[in-house]
């Protein structure tokens, strides 16, 4: 009987915490609808008029745009960081070196580095490099911040993977950079799924280098985008938040096509092998 009551209990918790998170997302899509006289007169009503050009108004007012540069910038970042934290981890995991230990320490220290104290040395940096205004310049520094966080999950997961299938492998004849890619990344797939959505939500609502690096209109950001919605005066919140909602699906799509490997990488590296 206590077992049910706690069971019972439990679900009225977790339904509750549900309904916190999905609340702000239904009324944010709801808003999406309404005219700025509604939103302020009755911000948890349902609109008198569904208007449906909000929608159609944000999306020509160049949400469409920055949604593509911020697809194209976040995919790449992801993948690369993605990519380069599997190649670093690996070693640190699983072989023996003299350094590998001073390698660990310095991956520890970036992760306790700010990126708003490099903002200056990395903006002369892009200047330098003739990379100012483009994606590329972006790209390569979101994905250089997200590389260490990365490299320290995965060089967590490869530890607990038995060390019995590399002698095996070796045995047969296999090469370092074979067993790494026929076996390791294989097994490795639901801490890359983690890696990858953790970097996607980061990299996707960058806005500090973003609002720096990037000065055309025509390669910004949503973040950026959304914070130019916003005038000095007056402010159309209802396109801002039909914004808003046009940009979160990208972030929502990404979580439903992961979320199972999500969830098994999250606790993968809780069981030694």
């Amino acid at each position: 009987m206590k077992k049910k009551i706690v069971h019972i209990i439990t679900y009225i918790l977790f339904i509750l915490f549900a309904l916190i998170i999905i609340f702000p997302l239904i009324w944010m899509v709801i808003t999406g609808f309404k005219t700025n006289q509604e939103l302020f007169l009755s911000p948890f009503s349902l609109p008198e008029t569904w208007h449906w050009e909000n929608y159609v108004n944000a999306w020509n007012k160049g949400i469409g745009v920055y949604l593509s540069n911020s697809v194209i910038i976040t995919v790449a970042a992801t993948a690369l960081s993605t990519f380069l934290s599997c190649l670093a981890a690996y070693p640190l995991s699983r072989l023996k070196f003299k350094t590998k230990k001073l390698w660990i320490y310095l991956i520890l220290g970036v992760l306790m580095l700010a990126p708003q104290s490099s903002l200056i040395s990395l903006f002369k940096m892009v200047k330098i490099a003739g990379l100012y205004d483009t994606r590329i310049s972006l790209i390569l520094i979101d994905a250089a911040f997200r590389i260490p966080f990365a490299t320290f999950l995965i060089m967590t997961f490869y530890k607990s993977i038995s060390y019995s299938l590399d002698e095996s492998a070796y045995i047969d004849g296999a090469t370092t950079w074979q067993i790494f890619v026929k076996i390791m990344l294989p097994l490795s797939k639901p801490i890359i799924a983690s890696c990858s959505i953790v970097s996607f939500r980061a990299v996707w609502n960058e806005l500090m280098f973003a609002n720096v690096l990037l000065q055309s209109t025509d390669k910004k950001t949503v973040p950026v985008g959304l914070m130019n919605f916003q005038g000095m005066t007056t402010t159309n919140w209802t396109l801002v938040i039909s914004s808003m909602v046009i940009a979160s699906l990208p972030l929502i799509i990404a979580f439903l096509l992961l979320q199972k490997q999500f969830v098994r990488g999250l606790t993968a590296g809780s069981v030694k092998g």
